[in-house]
């Protein structure tokens, strides 16, 4: 396992640009959002990768204060390897401290679950990922269910949250950012009793 005081790179997967904002397939992007928000943070455009970044410490001050590198790939979904492993190179994070939020289409709407490595389930962030740095990295999957009917999956990703959906999805977004915290203060068992719902 990783030195503990390494540093932490936690990337919310998305698709840049304001399109795509509230997509279900850009969940990842508004839990970094949140954690920035929370750390005091700004993001800015990382010098070594085509990325977003805000550096800082999540945790409370001590021992379980973690440093971290908020990531936002600014390559679409299905580049996201590259920036991700650039980043784990320039700010040296072991593997194992990389964390990818993304939309699960396996898990149901409102429902969390974390995990370490694994395969891709048809994700094309999490795939573009694994070949670019394997797969041992941790993933919080923020759980979007199925499509409806015959709908492409493709369509459903990168359409907006239903208005249902809409008036639980700021609480879920916190919760999602809860679960990163957890997890890094606490590590991935406890953090799973915590959140895996």
């Amino acid at each position: 396992m990783s030195d503990a005081t390494a540093p932490w790179l936690i990337v919310g997967l998305g698709n840049p640009g304001p399109e795509y904002a509230a997509n279900r397939h850009n969940v990842g992007f508004m839990v970094a959002d949140l954690l920035a928000e929370r750390i005091g943070g700004k993001f800015k455009r990382a010098q070594k990768a085509q990325a977003q970044v805000v550096e800082g410490r999540i945790g409370p001050p001590g021992p379980l204060s973690r440093r971290v590198v908020l990531a936002k790939p600014m390559s679409y979904m299905n580049l996201s390897g590259g920036p991700v492993s650039a980043l784990r190179d320039f700010y040296k994070v072991p593997t194992d401290h990389v964390v990818a939020v993304h939309d699960e289409l396996d898990v149901d709407f409102g429902v969390l679950r974390l995990k370490l490595g694994g395969g891709d389930n048809g994700h094309n962030g999490l795939k573009s990922m694994t070949k670019a740095m394997g797969a041992d990295y941790h993933r919080v999957r923020f759980g979007i269910g199925r499509p409806p009917g015959r709908m492409q999956v493709a369509d459903f990703v990168l359409k907006d949250f239903s208005s249902v959906e809409r008036k639980e999805l700021a609480f879920l977004v916190d919760r999602s950012a809860d679960a990163v915290e957890c997890l890094l203060a606490e590590g991935l068992e406890r953090a799973q009793s915590a959140y895996n719902s």
